[in-house]
C-alpha cells in the first residue's frame, strides 16, 4: 500500500504536469508527439529553441516537456524548435538557420537568440556560404527572413512562413471529397480541382484512385454562402456544364472543369470563381447549408419615406413632409443636399414645406439597409453628423465628408482596411460594372488587394480603393470615378463639363479659380463660351463634400473646435494660415482660436 508521501508526490506532479494539443516538432509528422505542460516559466535545463532557461513573457507562468524526445520549451520556443522533422521534408531534419547580411553568411545550429537583444550570431561558428537565396517550398527569397529552416544533408530550405505550416500527413472524411485524402510532400504545379489555380505555396493532397488533387486550403470550401455582391444564395458546384461565362467579381473566364460557386434560381446566370466568392473581404465566413434563405429585409425597415397625399413623401429622418420641385437655376443654386451634401442643380429635388431641409431625388430614395460589393456584411444609412475631426473621411474615396453615411451593420467589424468602415453617398451610387466616359471599357470593382496600381486620372497609387478594366490595365481611383462630369451654377445657363485631358494640345490654359497654369493633359472643367478652365481639384478638392453650419471637435496638442464656414464670394475669401493663399473651395475651417484654414489637409 503507497504511503500518504508518495499519493502526495503523485498527486504534485500530475498537477505540475498536464497533457496539451501542442506538437513537438521534433518527432515525426506521421507520428506526431504530443507536449505536456509544465508550470514555471523557469526551464530546468535549457530551452531546445533559444538555449535559455529563463525568459520574460508577461502572465506566463508554465512551459513545455516532451517526455518522448526528453526536451524542454518556453511557451512560443516551441513553434521555433532548433531542429524538426517537416512535412514538407519528412526524409531529412532540418536545422534552423538565420541569415547574417553584414557578411553575407548562414549560421547554423549553435547560434541562438536573445529576446532582449535580438539574434545573436557566434563569430567563432563555421562560414557556411549563403547558398539559400529562396525558399525551395514557395520560391520566396530568404533575403526578408531573419531565420530560416536548412536541411543538413542536401539544399532543400523553408523560410519562416512556410515553417510554420504544418499539414496533416491523412485527411479522412474530407468534406470536399468522398474519399480520404493523402498529403503529397512536394510543391504541385497541377491546377486545384476545387478552384482551378495553380499555387505552389499551398500544400496540395490526392485521391489516386479519382486523380483528384486539392490545395489543403479549399478541402473545406463551403457547399452554400450568400456574398452582398448578389441578391440569392450562392452553392458549390466541382465543375460547371458548357458555359462561355465570366466570374462576376473578377471579370476573369470560368473554367468549367474546375469547382465554382453560382446561383441556382433559373433565371440568372450569376458564376463566380471559387477563390473569388469566399475570399476574406468578399464573403463573411458563414456557411449557409441548412439555413433557409431570405430575400432581403421588410419594406418598411428599407425604404426611406413613406408616400403621402398630393405628392407628399414623410422622409424618415426629417419631421415635416417633403415635396418633389423642379430645378430653378435663380432659386435653387445656392441650397446643398443633406443627403450627399452637393449643392442642388439641374436635376429634380426635394423641399421642405416648412425649413430649409432639401434631397436630391436620387438621395432620397437611396435605402435605409443594403448590400454592397464594397464591404463583405450588410450596411445601414446613417444619418447622424459627425462630432470630430477622426470621423470624417470615407474608407473608400478617402474624402472629408458631414452628410449621410452607410456604416457597417454588424458590430465590432474588423475590416482589414480600417476600424469603422464607413463610406459617403457618392461611393455607393458607383455600379459593380459600368463604363466610365474616360475608358472605353467598363470597369469593375476588384478584390482588395495589396497589389500595386496607378490611377490614370490622378496618378495615385496610394488610394484604398479603386475601379479597374475588365479587358486592360485601365484603374481609376474613387475618388476621380465620383467627380460628376457636369456642374450648374446660378452665374450662366451652360454647364461646366469634364475633360478628360488633352494629349495633343499645345494651348496655355489658366485655372479660373487659383489663377495658376493648368495641365491640359490632366483632368480639368472647361465652358466654351466664354472659354472658362478650371482644375477638377479646385472644384472637387479635399473639402467638396463638406456643408457649412457645423462644429467639429479637433485633436492637436490640444482640444479644440473648428467651424465649417461657406465660403460665398470673393471678397470674404479669406488667407489661410497655413499655406498664406486666398481659401478656393466652397467652404473653409475657423478654429476657436480665431485662426483659418482651407482645409484640413493643408500644411
Amino acid at each position: 500500500m503507497p504511503s500518504n508521501e508518495e499519493e502526495d508526490g503523485d498527486l504534485i506532479s500530475s498537477e505540475e504536469e498536464e497533457k496539451t494539443d501542442e506538437v513537438c516538432y521534433l518527432s515525426h509528422p506521421a507520428h506526431p508527439h504530443t507536449l505536456s505542460r509544465r508550470t514555471g516559466s523557469t526551464i530546468p535545463t535549457l530551452c531546445f529553441s533559444c538555449l535559455s532557461t529563463k525568459i520574460k513573457i508577461i502572465d506566463i507562468e508554465f512551459h513545455y516537456h516532451c517526455t518522448s524526445c526528453d526536451v524542454e520549451f518556453h511557451h512560443g520556443c516551441h513553434w521555433v524548435p532548433r531542429k524538426m522533422t517537416h512535412p514538407y521534408h519528412p526524409q531529412h531534419p532540418l536545422i534552423l538557420s538565420f541569415l547574417n547580411y553584414n557578411v553575407s553568411s548562414t549560421y547554423g545550429l549553435n547560434s541562438h537568440r536573445s529576446y532582449e537583444t535580438g539574434i545573436i550570431y557566434n563569430p567563432n561558428l563555421p562560414n557556411l556560404g549563403n547558398t539559400f537565396d529562396n525558399c525551395t517550398w514557395c520560391e520566396e527569397s530568404l533575403k526578408f527572413s531573419s531565420r530560416f529552416y536548412r536541411c543538413s544533408v542536401c539544399n532543400f530550405c523553408l523560410d519562416e512562413s512556410c515553417s510554420v505550416k504544418f499539414p496533416l500527413p491523412y485527411i479522412s472524411n474530407p468534406k470536399s471529397h468522398h474519399h480520404s485524402l493523402i498529403f503529397l510532400p512536394r510543391p504541385v504545379f497541377l491546377p486545384c480541382d476545387a478552384c482551378g489555380l495553380v499555387d505552389r505555396s499551398d500544400p496540395s493532397y490526392a485521391c489516386f484512385q479519382c486523380s483528384y488533387v486539392v490545395h489543403e486550403s479549399c478541402i473545406k470550401l463551403p457547399r452554400v454562402i450568400k456574398i452582398t455582391r448578389h441578391l440569392h444564395h450562392l452553392f458549390y458546384t466541382p465543375f460547371l456544364s458548357s458555359t462561355n461565362s465570366s466570374c462576376r467579381i473578377c471579370y476573369e473566364t470560368v473554367d468549367n472543369k474546375y469547382g465554382q460557386y453560382y446561383c441556382n434560381h433559373g433565371d440568372c446566370s450569376y458564376v463566380v470563381h471559387s477563390k473569388c466568392a469566399t475570399h476574406e473581404t468578399v464573403w463573411d465566413g458563414r456557411e449557409l447549408e441548412w439555413e433557409h434563405e431570405e430575400f432581403g429585409e421588410t419594406t418598411e425597415d428599407v425604404e426611406p419615406f413613406k408616400k403621402g397625399c398630393d405628392g407628399l413623401i414623410k422622409y424618415f429622418f426629417h419631421e415635416h413632409n417633403l415635396k418633389l420641385e423642379k430645378y430653378d437655376g435663380d432659386r435653387d443654386a445656392d441650397k446643398q443636399c443633406q443627403v450627399c451634401t452637393l449643392h442642388i442643380d439641374s436635376r429634380d429635388f426635394y423641399r421642405c414645406m416648412q425649413c430649409e431641409f432639401f434631397l436630391h431625388e436620387v438621395c432620397a430614395n437611396l435605402p435605409r439597409k443594403l448590400d454592397h460589393a464594397l464591404h463583405h456584411h450588410p450596411l445601414f444609412l446613417d444619418p447622424a453628423r459627425p462630432q470630430n475631426t477622426y470621423s470624417l473621411d470615407c474608407v473608400v474615396c478617402g474624402r472629408a465628408f458631414n452628410g449621410f453615411r452607410y456604416k457597417c451593420s454588424k458590430n465590432n467589424c474588423e475590416d482589414w482596411s480600417c476600424k469603422n468602415f464607413q463610406v459617403d453617398v457618392g461611393c455607393i451610387l458607383v455600379p459593380d460594372c459600368f463604363t466610365h466616359k474616360s475608358h472605353e471599357h467598363p470597369l469593375f470593382i476588384p478584390i482588395i488587394s495589396w497589389q500595386d496600381f496607378k490611377c490614370e486620372c490622378c496618378k495615385d497609387k496610394y488610394a484604398k480603393r479603386y475601379l479597374r478594366c475588365t479587358l486592360c490595365d485601365f484603374s481609376l481611383c474613387y475618388k476621380c470615378a465620383t467627380i460628376p462630369d457636369k456642374l450648374h451654377d446660378k452665374y450662366d445657363s451652360l454647364p461646366l463639363s469634364l475633360c478628360y485631358g488633352e494629349d495633343w494640345s499645345d494651348e496655355t490654359y489658366w485655372c479660373e479659380v487659383c489663377e495658376k497654369k493648368l495641365d491640359p493633359r490632366k483632368w480639368f472643367y472647361l465652358r466654351d463660351k466664354p472659354c472658362i478652365t478650371i482644375h477638377s481639384s479646385c472644384v472637387f478638392g479635399p473639402s467638396a463634400y463638406m456643408k457649412p453650419g457645423d462644429t467639429l471637435i479637433y485633436y492637436d496638442y490640444s482640444v479644440v473646435t473648428v467651424k465649417v464656414i461657406c465660403n460665398s464670394s470673393n471678397q470674404t475669401r479669406p488667407f489661410c494660415h497655413r499655406c498664406n493663399n486666398r481659401c478656393s473651395s466652397s467652404v473653409y475651417f475657423k478654429f476657436s482660436d480665431g485662426s483659418v484654414v482651407c482645409s484640413l489637409l493643408c500644411e
